[in-house]
């Protein structure tokens, strides 16, 4: 999730647990535990452009991560605040803080490396954007009121409209995927895997995406919670096997490096579009029906050694905005 939403789940989990005379302290302390997990995203390298997707969401949004990240952050702030909460307490608002900044990741499309060590998988359970302004919103208004009234009971209201937000974003997830699945049948694709996402900052568009042995097709798709349901007919590319690229030295850097990103990618590899010199990440898009991925790499094969670039794509022009919000709104 982004910042704000972290550090406003941070300070209402703490402050649930929190004194009248501790609203500040407990809400400082929990939402600026709540962004020390995403530190992680300064691990960058100008030799290496994967570096920052392969450790960005991992180690420090593990759940066996909690006790030290609320450490660190209670060391921190201790010395700064001794004077209005104990180290006890203090520990205990920040481990609230961290302690749900990988669970609210892993609800996300992006996901998140919950279970490390022991499971190198990432978890993303898809039931909300990583930037959502309702539910952002929805934080907000009950922190506000706590703090403004020193009344940490406000931090329950909070709570409340998260989850219920988060439940819709199960119902939703539900939804969309029954669609995908009845469209699928009725255009007869064998499928191996369907997936679906919501689209950027909303649960009422769905980014629908079909696997079959060879091709990936994407669709955009409105579950029906305020309208009727639609599915919107999208692009389809080839599938990419990293094992597409055996002809590469086992031991070269390009090898290596486009296993690391089918690996990011969960092996969802496709080449774009709009520039076949790409190969992206197919999960993700700016526009929910197009396969112009957010994400992807470029190489030369003939250079095996030389590291591939990233290449980040968040652009909508004018009329990919227009044409968004018409599926946003249900419109045909």
């Amino acid at each position: 999730m982004d910042l704000l939403s972290h550090a406003l789940i941070g300070a209402t989990t703490a402050l649930l647990v929190a004194r009248p005379q501790e609203t500040r302290v407990a809400a400082l302390a929990g939402g600026a535990a709540a962004l020390l997990p995403d530190a992680d995203a300064l691990i960058r390298s100008s030799s290496d452009a994967l570096l920052y997707l392969e450790y960005h969401r991992y180690v420090t949004h593990s759940l066996v991560f909690i006790p030290l990240g609320a450490l660190v952050v209670c060391g921190a702030l201790y010395p700064l605040l001794r004077r209005m909460s104990t180290f006890r307490r203090l520990y205990l608002f920040c481990v609230l803080g961290v302690g749900l900044a990988g669970l609210t990741d892993a609800c996300t499309s992006y996901g998140t490396h919950l279970l490390w060590p022991f499971d190198p998988s990432r978890t993303a359970w898809n039931i909300i954007s990583v930037v959502d302004p309702l539910f952002t919103l929805l934080l907000t208004v009950p922190v506000l009121l706590a703090l403004r009234r020193a009344q940490p009971s406000w931090s329950k209201l909070g709570v409340a409209l998260g989850v219920a937000y988060l439940m819709l974003g199960i119902v939703q997830h539900q939804r969309a995927l029954g669609a995908l699945a009845a469209h699928a049948a009725d255009r007869s694709l064998q499928a191996e895997r369907l997936l679906v996402k919501p689209s950027f900052a909303n649960l009422l568009l769905w980014r629908g995406i079909v696997l079959t042995k060879d091709r990936v097709h994407v669709v955009a798709i409105r579950p029906g919670l305020m309208g009727e349901e639609r599915i919107y007919a999208g692009e389809e590319a080839a599938r990419i096997d990293p094992a597409a690229f055996e002809a590469l030295p086992p031991d070269s850097r390009l090898r290596r490096d486009i296993e690391r990103f089918a690996f990011f990618a969960d092996r969802l590899l496709c080449f774009s579009p709009d520039d076949p010199s790409l190969l992206g990440d197919a999960r993700y898009a700016m526009r929910p029906d197009r396969l112009r991925p957010i994400w992807s790499i470029r190489f030369d094969v003939d250079a095996p050694d030389r590291p591939v670039d990233l290449v980040t794509d968040r652009h909508l022009s004018a009329d990919d905005r227009a044409r968004f919000m018409e599926m946003v709104l249900g419109m045909p």
